[in-house]
């Protein structure tokens, strides 16, 4: 195998995102982003990185996605080319320019939304009948058609100029028959970065959507913050993300008390776990696939609650609430919860959202919590007030 190609750092991230084009890879967040091009090799399975990280040399970077269903495979590429730059949020204002996308757009709801209310119904019934199922989470979907190609580098950079410290992803898919697929979105969830012996987890849970009105905004925050729902959801997430990294670190910081977090559109509990690993040789990835998925994406017990979710959902999550990064030949890296994403291929994007049902939620104020997610997408594509 030919050995991976490093090009010289961008100045910019606007200058790697005016490179990139569909079937590339993208991958930002608040410390760099990361470009690549080409595929020096194509992997479904995690546990093959290493050995294709061998051949493409030294410095060589594998990039991809896992997606939610760990029975199914992954797409990962040791891209030809990479190229890093500095983070988006350290861009100056001249480089965030927003586009809008042409349309029109045609909006399906999959399921219809009195139809996730009643999925949501029949979850907390569920819960309620068996004691041990703790949160299921749920998703819908919209469906958004264009007359046209999608313009996917458009919206990639709308996304990122949108909130540039999110972490922001773009990665080639398998082809559905209708040309170059993508993964695209802008996840504020870090389910683990790896540096040497240090190790970072960032799981949300608990969310609340923005306002524009200030006043409002602060108040949704407050009542997020001293919610015993989502404290109590929270815990859960934090406590399983904790016991999959113990085994690996011989020391680990878990907060006691969340903190608030904010995206664009959303309120989240936040909790950074810190540790220090017994052997530093352990990649990223081998991380990331021991933490999912996290009862963030899924629920409690992960096996009961995701039963629970193929019986309920009407769709294929697909890489929805898998997770997409990148690891290095040394075996740091990033990976994240796919959230806050669309799979296009096409005319045609399929865009995700989701929420943690828990035995006393209100199945209209998680339909609500639902259409504030999806605007992530619907305001990088232009289009509002459609979810």
């Amino acid at each position: 195998m030919p050995e991976q190609r490093t090009a010289a750092p961008a100045a910019t991230a606007g200058e790697v995102l005016a490179e990139y084009r569909p079937g590339d890879s993208f991958f930002s967040s608040a410390s760099r982003a990361l470009h690549g091009t080409g595929a020096l090799a194509t992997l479904d399975r995690l546990d093959a990185i290493p050995d294709a990280l061998a051949h493409a040399g030294s410095g060589a970077v594998a990039m991809g996605a896992i997606p939610f269903d760990t029975a199914s495979p992954a797409h990962l590429v040791v891209p030809e080319t990479v190229r890093w730059s500095p983070s988006p949020a350290r861009a100056a204002k001249s480089e965030h320019r927003w586009s809008p996308l042409g349309g029109p757009w045609t909006v399906t709801p999959v399921p219809a939304p009195e139809a996730h209310v009643a999925a949501v119904e029949r979850a907390v019934k569920l819960m309620a009948e068996d004691e041990e199922l703790r949160k299921v989470v749920l998703a819908r979907c919209l469906k958004v058609e264009s007359g046209e190609n999608v313009d996917v580098p458009t919206v990639l950079a709308n996304l990122v100029w949108r909130d540039p410290t999110a972490f922001v992803f773009a990665t080639d898919l398998p082809d559905r028959g209708s040309g170059t697929r993508s993964l695209i979105g802008a996840s504020p969830e870090l389910l683990v970065a790896k540096r040497g012996r240090q190790v970072l987890s960032n799981p949300l849970a608990g969310s609340a959507p923005r306002s524009a009105d200030p006043t409002k905004d602060q108040r949704r925050a407050v009542a997020l913050l001293t919610s015993a729902k989502d404290r109590h959801e929270h815990a859960v997430v934090v406590e399983a993300v904790a016991d999959a990294l113990r085994p690996h670190c011989r020391d680990l910081a878990v907060p006691s008390e969340p903190e608030l977090i904010r995206t664009a559109t959303m309120w989240h509990l936040s909790t950074r776990v810190t540790g220090e690993l017994t052997d530093p040789d352990v990649p990223a990835h081998r991380l990331a696939a021991d933490l999912h998925p996290t009862p963030a994406v899924c629920g409690t017990p992960t096996g009961r609650a995701f039963d629970t979710i193929g019986g309920l959902e009407p769709f294929d999550r697909g890489f929805y609430t898998g997770a997409v990064g990148h690891t290095d030949a040394a075996g740091d890296g990033e990976w994240v919860v796919t959230i806050r994403c669309a799979d296009v291929a096409g005319r045609t994007l399929e865009l995700y959202a989701g929420g943690g049902i828990m035995p006393e939620s209100d199945p209209d104020a998680e339909l609500a919590e639902t259409s504030a997610k999806l605007r992530t997408l619907l305001l990088a594509l232009g289009v509002d007030g459609a979810a």
